[in-house]
This record gives structure tokens, C-alpha cells and sequence, in this order.
């Protein structure tokens, strides 16, 4: 009987393993030696509350959705019916094949074909490569359409340092700017995060603080690189995603849900706010032809 991931492609380097899946693309486990990196699914699971998916053209939500590109209205399927909003785009239960295949690397690609709402075509390959930094992450999409389109992608990585829950882990985010929602999850407006429970820049608990906030202005070291580092009190296990400059945004979740019940600590990579195809807010244009590159990683301590 087929997994309900389809087909499972494992890379590994050293004591490291990960498993990437056809269906979505997305990353369904990483460990190190005995050590879960993130809250994965099982190969008889189904992707449950995101894990390890990819969201593409669009991360996160887009109110009622629907939205506008180069004057013309479009209207996609509502996939967050209970807030009315089209969530995390098009391609979480899509197939995706192997293109390249080595002992610690694979890339899967996957062409989003023209569809109501989205009458556009991508093609978009991802890089999965595990070496002595750890997991290095690269998702190319060009634009093999004929006409300019709108485009935004994220991962959907809940990471884990082996604690019960989150509550315990020290938390360091980076951010000078947070996004504040309404209870669609729409942002509303930006709020600095000094003197909010929204700031992590100095290394805290998360204790009983329930994130699910965007974050921005992101602060990086000389290679653009932003780190969002997780470790125990103890210092015992450290864990850290970080992200090029082509994502100018982190979404951070705190697993609040019945099916997380805070066991993960959801870091999300982002090129573009939520909400982007409405408001714009870090919203990629790709002309025909035109392609681009993102990256971001898992470093285990």
C-alpha cells in the first residue's frame, strides 16, 4: 500500500537523515544521530497542521481570496473556509518527482499548471542537501508562461529540541518589527517589538507566550544571513533556521492547536508578508522567462 505521502526520498550525510516526500515536496523528517530536528509526520501519515510543507505561489493567507495583478480580478478557492481565506497556495498536496537524486542531496520538482484564481505557469524545483552545516534548502521558480504573474513561497518547518513542548525552549528571534492580525490571521498594521511578549531579541523562554506572528526587519550577520536560534535551559541541544536575503519575513507559531498541542515551534521562512497578493508587501513579480532563487537552512548544535 503507497504511503499517504507518496513516494518517501531519503538523503542522509553522516548521522544525519532526512525525508523528503512527493507529495507537496515537502520535508516529512530530519534527525541527527537519535535526535529529531523537527516535529515530523510518519510515512503512514498525512501532512497534518502544515508540517514540513511548501508554500508556494503564496505563504500563509490571503483574505477572501481573492485579489487583483496588473488590473485583472482573480479569485481562488477559499481553503481556510472557517476564516474565509486562501492558505499557504496551491501546491501542499500536489505530486512532485525527483530530478536529481545523490546520497545527501535530492531536487524535486513539480510545474504549477494554470487554474482558476491562479492562470499562471511555474515551474519550481527544490533543492533538499544535507552536509556538515546541516540542511541547506533551495527552491528556484521560473516563470515559463507568457505572461507576468504573481509569485511568494515559504516552508513550513516545525522545529523541536526533544522537550515535551515548547514552553521550555530559549527562544532568540532577531526581529525589529512584528505584524500584528486580526482574527482571520490578515495583518493589520506593524508594531515594534520592543516592550511587547512579541520580543525575543534578547534569548528568553517562550513559557506560556503564544506566537503567531510575522516578524520582519530581521537583523543579519555580514553574509545576509538571519539566524532564529532554539535551545534548552540547560544549553544541552541548540538548534538554528536561518534565511538569505530573499526572505524578509519569519512567521513564527508556537503549535497552539489540538493537533501540535505545542510540541513544535513552527519557524516559517517567508519571501512576502501575508496577505501579499492583496497589499503587495514583498510580493515578487516574475516576468516570462524570469526565475528565482531562495534559500534557507536547519543548523542542529
Amino acid at each position: 500500500m503507497p504511503s499517504p505521502s507518496g513516494e518517501q526520498f531519503e538523503i542522509a550525510f553522516d548521522d544525519q537523515r532526512a525525508v523528503v516526500v512527493e507529495v507537496g515536496g515537502g520535508l516529512r523528517s530530519y534527525s541527527v544521530g537519535d535526535r529529531d530536528v523537527i516535529e515530523g509526520f510518519g510515512a503512514e501519515e498525512m501532512s497534518a497542521a502544515g508540517r514540513g510543507q511548501v508554500l508556494l505561489p503564496w505563504p500563509n493567507r490571503l483574505q477572501d481570496g481573492s485579489y487583483e495583478f496588473d488590473g485583472v480580478p482573480y479569485q481562488l478557492a477559499l481553503t481556510e473556509p472557517e476564516h474565509a481565506n486562501a492558505i499557504h497556495g496551491l501546491v501542499s498536496w500536489t505530486s512532485w518527482q525527483a530530478r536529481q537524486r545523490e546520497p545527501h542531496r535530492v531536487v524535486v520538482g513539480h510545474v504549477v499548471h494554470p487554474q482558476p484564481g491562479y492562470p499562471f505557469t511555474l515551474d519550481v524545483a527544490i533543492e533538499y542537501e544535507l552536509s556538515e552545516e546541516g540542511l541547506t534548502v533551495r527552491t528556484t521558480a521560473t516563470n515559463i508562461g507568457a505572461a507576468a504573474c504573481p509569485y511568494g513561497c515559504g516552508a513550513h518547518p516545525y522545529l523541536t529540541l526533544g522537550t515535551p513542548t515548547v514552553d521550555d525552549i530559549v527562544l532568540h528571534v532577531p526581529a525589529q518589527t512584528a505584524l500584528r492580525s486580526d482574527e482571520r490571521g490578515i495583518p493589520v498594521g506593524t508594531v515594534p517589538v520592543e516592550g511587547t511578549e512579541l520580543d525575543f531579541r534578547s534569548a528568553r523562554r517562550v513559557a506560556d507566550t503564544k506566537l503567531d506572528n510575522g516578524y520582519t526587519d530581521l537583523d543579519r550577520d555580514e553574509a545576509g544571513a538571519c539566524r532564529v536560534t532554539l535551545g534548552t535551559a540547560d544549553g544541552a541541544a541548540t538548534l538554528a533556521l536561518w534565511v538569505d536575503e530573499t526572505y524578509p519575513y519569519l512567521m513564527v507559531f508556537t503549535g497552539d492547536r489540538p493537533d501540535v498541542q505545542r510540541r513544535g515551534l513552527a519557524v516559517e521562512p517567508m519571501t512576502c508578508a501575508p496577505n501579499a497578493f492583496r497589499t503587495g508587501d514583498g510580493l515578487i513579480r516574475l516576468e516570462p522567462g524570469a526565475a528565482v532563487t531562495t534559500v534557507w537552512g536547519i543548523a542542529p548544535g
